[in-house]
């Protein structure tokens, strides 16, 4: 049963504004994105991973790079890890978006949404499940695999591998930078960790 650590990448300025990046490109992370990314790689800096793979996008492959460093591996982007196509509503703000009918269907019945212009939630879930179970057949069933994505890709994937219903899937939380430890099996799969932040020192009083 591989073990992937699912991380979602660092703050950017979208994120910090309540903007709805998707797809866009050029969206790099910001001073603080920069620092989680740092205290990521000084959290897992001796963990026994075997593999980084990113989201081919700015802000996750920046994210990655630290961890990459820190462990001499290389980075290796993968389209199936990227976020959610979200059409004519990139560079949108969730405040405006909040105010139409069709943002209401995206938080309680998100399976029956396809995005303006882009992809649906069962679109997404089913790539985002696919590259993983991809990514397993590649690796040794005691291997730990590193992949940075983004929050509803991550979301929606622990959502399918706990069999929980897609219209489910957002009640779920995953912070920027956080890890999520999922390990996948041929006779079932296991959610180890949910949404935790590396940053946090348990050795401080």
């Amino acid at each position: 049963m591989p073990i992937f650590l699912l991380i979602r990448h660092g703050e950017n300025e979208y994120v910090k504004k309540g903007r709805m990046a998707g797809r866009t490109a050029g969206v790099h992370l910001n001073e603080s994105g920069r620092l989680q990314a740092q205290a990521l790689a000084e959290r897992l800096k001796d963990a026994p991973i075997k593999a980084i793979y990113s989201s081919p996008l700015e802000r996750a492959l920046e994210t990655a790079a630290p961890l990459a460093q820190a462990l001499t591996l290389e980075v290796f982007p993968r389209t199936g890890l990227i976020e959610t196509d979200i059409g004519e509503w990139a560079g949108k703000t969730v405040k405006s978006l909040g105010r139409l009918k069709a943002w209401r269907a995206v938080q309680s019945t998100p399976s029956r949404v396809r995005f303006p212009g882009g992809e649906s939630f069962q679109e997404t879930q089913f790539r985002i499940c696919q590259e993983l179970e991809a990514l397993s057949a590649q690796h040794d069933p005691k291997d730990l695999i590193a992949c940075f994505s983004h929050a509803d890709p991550i979301k929606m994937a622990v959502a399918y591998y706990l069999g929980m219903p897609l219209d489910t899937f957002q009640r779920l939380m995953v912070s920027t930078c956080s890890i999520t430890a999922l390990m996948i099996g041929e006779h079932g799969s296991h959610l180890l960790t949910l949404n935790f932040d590396p940053s946090i020192n348990f050795s401080k009083p």
